[in-house]
């Protein structure tokens, strides 16, 4: 298998020396074996990956799915890079017409990886032109109009579509099926962001002892997008009110100017809790109900804010709608009404 390396990017970056600009961009790890957690996934996409190398073929459709900022796009990234072949993304918002998916596919190299992000947001009839293409390689289009319109179907190379959804009970059987690999990806475990917060502080040039770092894996909700936006904002108050490296006083002291609390929850996070606790009387409450009342759209607190809510146990999701648990009460400070206790203790 060739060496994992994404086209036009240097071979790696020394600890202070990335460019402003670039600084997102080489957080991102570039070979499998430096993508942090995950491991079930990274040894099943590895076998898989290796598998089609030696062969010398497109790997399978991946479809991956899991809440934002957990790394899917770096996962793609790394397999084109793992491949050896050009990678091309788009979102799924922007494939608006079928010609938009025929100009991409029919301007793909052999075996290369086409990402879709928000494949999940795709148009029904946009969505149906990937079926053949995925399937049989093949792109029906349809020439003139009228009476004299004809399908002239074009043979594509081999490639990869890797979708990439947080939503994935929006996707259709249809198209689902057509993903020879699926995997889902969960939140990371404090040890695994610690280490990623590390990666991260020695790409950017940042001194971070092993308790600070542990500090603030502590604080970013399970998710590597959070722990790097705070590792950048916790180097900030180091750098002003410090000597710029970051322990695990400076960490906290930063957390805490930063409204970020000790269980990873920021002010909205706080909102949407208060809400349903004191407004609605612990529940329950109906997300559009529970929008209007926080001031934020429904999508980002379903997509964004609800699934670590209910990973941590402050919010439970009935028929009926949001229920807060006496966690959650506790967490506010407020005592639980009566019953929830039992639910979780």
């Amino acid at each position: 298998m060739s060496g994992i390396r994404t086209p036009g990017a240097p071979d790696r970056v020394q600890a202070g020396h990335a460019r402003p600009e670039d600084a997102d961009a080489t957080l991102r790890p570039r070979r499998l074996e430096e993508f942090v957690g995950q491991d079930a996934l990274k040894e099943q996409l590895g076998v898989a990956i290796r598998a089609a190398g030696e062969r010398g073929e497109a790997l399978d459709h991946l479809l991956l799915a899991g809440p934002p900022g957990l790394g899917k796009t770096s996962l793609a990234q790394i397999v084109a890079a793992e491949l050896d072949v050009p990678f091309v993304q788009t979102a799924g918002p922007a494939l608006e017409r079928k010609a938009d998916i025929a100009a991409f596919l029919t301007a793909l190299e052999p075996r290369a990886v086409f990402f879709v992000d928000e494949i999940h947001r795709l148009p029904r009839a946009v969505e149906e032109t990937f079926y053949p293409a995925m399937e049989d390689r093949q792109l029906p289009i349809t020439v003139g109009a009228g009476a004299g319109a004809r399908v002239v179907t074009l043979d594509l190379p081999p490639f990869t579509l890797i979708g990439a959804t947080t939503r994935s009970g929006l996707l259709t059987t249809p198209l689902r099926d057509r993903f020879g690999l699926q995997h889902r990806l969960d939140h990371y475990a404090p040890g695994d962001l610690a280490r990623i917060v590390t990666r991260s502080a020695r790409v950017l040039g940042v001194d971070v002892e092993a308790a600070g770092a542990r500090a603030i894996a502590e604080r970013s909700r399970g998710t590597p997008r959070v722990a790097n936006r705070l590792l950048k904002r916790v180097r900030d108050y180091a750098q002003v009110h410090g000597d710029g490296a970051i322990d695990a006083a400076t960490a906290g002291a930063a957390l805490d100017l930063l409204e970020v609390d000790h269980e990873g929850l920021d002010r909205l996070d706080r909102d949407i809790l208060t809400a349903v606790c004191v407004q609605f009387g612990g529940g329950p409450v109906g997300l559009s109900t529970l929008a209007v009342a926080v001031q934020e759209e429904a999508d980002t607190i379903e997509d964004v804010y609800e699934p670590y809510l209910l990973q941590r146990g402050f919010l439970q999701r009935t028929p009926r709608g949001r229920v807060a648990t006496a966690h959650a009460f506790r967490h506010l400070g407020l005592a639980p009404p009566g019953g929830s206790e039992r639910l979780f203790g």
